[in-house]
């Protein structure tokens, strides 16, 4: 099986989802060995009364379960994660383009989606709803990865709390909430400890936006439904035949910063006395960055719908990175950096300001394919500590919108006297242009 190469990444908010039941089974089982061979296609599909062409797996959207018993063996290694995501009626590749060229921030999705499906509080969707079916007396692990464009999302499941154990493939102290606040691109894995005995209930598993912006965004709601399994030997009983009740979250206001604050300030790592986390405590270079929205001129003959007639940017120390037309790591492989980039980010804010108070008055920002060039294990005093990993690294925000409007810079870090401290060259078949 090869390698697919999507021919889009905003396609890549389709959604799959699925749980890993904690409990055990001790009973003596065959294992297998399962092939499964995945075609990824572009192919119709349908949300919210439109059709689009977007990538599936074997044809569908979201892809194939992919199914293994204890003791299986697979040739094909998958973490199934739970990811949120959006529906765009539109193109989105269109939707950007549109808003780089017009300077305006961008038309904001349809739809939000648990599992690719936005659920039954939109319209012409009732039948896209996503279930999750769990047995009584379980803990099943959950994985959440956060694939909407630009939206932090709270997340919640109607009278069940969630136990916090992992962050950004991080283990955390666990915690228990009755609901998570994920950004875009973020994972996290959760605990569910379902009922006891069967609730003759449903429950409404929800999601929409933390904002606390001006700009415009999805104030929308993606909806999703739990389902507890009934057992063979009470398949005729009442709760199985009548209706069941449909239990909804309370989710958090709009713009609940303080319920936000809370919840990230209980992401705490697993050190301890006994386990510290030990850090350096002698840095070789510090960097102050700061990070926010600005604007640019409007070009000459050109109406822009930013703020007063400019252009929409984001900037790091007043830096908006400008992309270039050459890879930044083949730029500095073969040393071929001039016109490409140029070696002088600014350590710290090009115009200074009250960090903690009011913003600057000048928001127009510079542009510019600016990198830090740092020697090979240099020890940097910028959240991250220590880099001893050879290359051009991006560093970017995760919000699509603040990475096309330039929040991001890169680092390059150089090679070290010692052969293995030296940069790879690149493939043999790497195209000439």
């Amino acid at each position: 099986m090869g390698i697919s190469f999507l021919p889009s990444p905003t396609f890549l908010g389709f959604l799959l989802f699925s749980f890993v039941t904690l409990s055990l089974h001790l009973e003596p089982a065959l294992a297998i060995t399962r092939h499964y061979k995945l075609d990824v296609m572009l192919q119709n599909v349908t949300r919210l009364c439109h059709t689009k062409n977007m990538v599936t797996v074997n044809g569908k959207f979201p892809g194939p379960r992919i199914v293994a018993r204890e003791g299986d063996r697979l040739l094909i290694q998958v973490e199934v994660p739970i990811i949120f995501g959006e529906w765009f009626n539109a193109d989105p590749e269109a939707v950007i383009n549109q808003a780089l060229q017009t300077g305006g921030g961008p038309n904001v999705s349809d739809a939000y989606t648990i599992n690719g499906f936005p659920g039954p509080l939109y319209n012409c969707s009732a039948k896209d709803t996503f279930k999750l079916k769990v047995k009584p007396g379980k803990t099943y692990l959950l994985r959440l990865i956060n694939a909407a464009l630009n939206d932090e999302l709270f997340f919640s499941i109607a009278n069940h709390t969630f136990t916090v154990v992992e962050a950004d493939a991080v283990y955390v102290k666990p915690f228990d909430t009755k609901t998570l606040l994920i950004a875009p691109g973020q994972t996290t894995n959760v605990l569910l400890k379902t009922k006891p005995h069967h609730p003759n209930a449903k429950f409404l598993m929800t999601a929409r936006p933390y904002v606390t912006g001006q700009g415009t965004f999805d104030n929308s709601t993606v909806a999703g439904i739990l389902e507890y399994e009934v057992s063979h030997n009470t398949i005729q009983s009442s709760h199985s035949t009548k209706k069941l009740p449909l239990f909804k979250p309370n989710l958090p206001p709009l713009n609940d910063s303080s319920f936000a604050t809370n919840f990230t300030s209980k992401l705490r790592s697993l050190a301890n006395a006994q386990f510290p986390a030990n850090v350096p405590q002698k840095v070789d270079r510090q960097f102050i960055f700061t990070v926010g929205l600005g604007t640019h001129s409007c070009p000459q003959n050109q109406t822009c719908q930013g703020p007063n007639g400019t252009m929409f940017a984001a900037s790091v120390n007043n830096v908006s990175f400008a992309m270039p037309t050459t890879a930044l790591l083949q730029a500095h492989h073969f040393g071929q950096s001039k016109g490409v980039y140029t070696p002088d980010f600014p350590i710290s804010p090009l115009i200074p300001f009250n960090y903690t108070g009011n913003p600057p008055n000048n928001t127009m920002v510079s542009n510019g394919t600016k990198l830090v060039v740092l020697p090979f294990n240099t020890i940097v005093e910028l959240i991250m500590q220590d880099t001893s990993i050879l290359g051009v690294w991006f560093m970017h925000c995760h919000l699509e919108v603040h990475t096309s409007w330039g929040l991001k810079m890169a680092w390059v870090v150089l090679d070290g006297k010692l052969p293995s401290q030296k940069l790879l060259p690149p493939p043999a078949d790497l195209p000439k242009c």
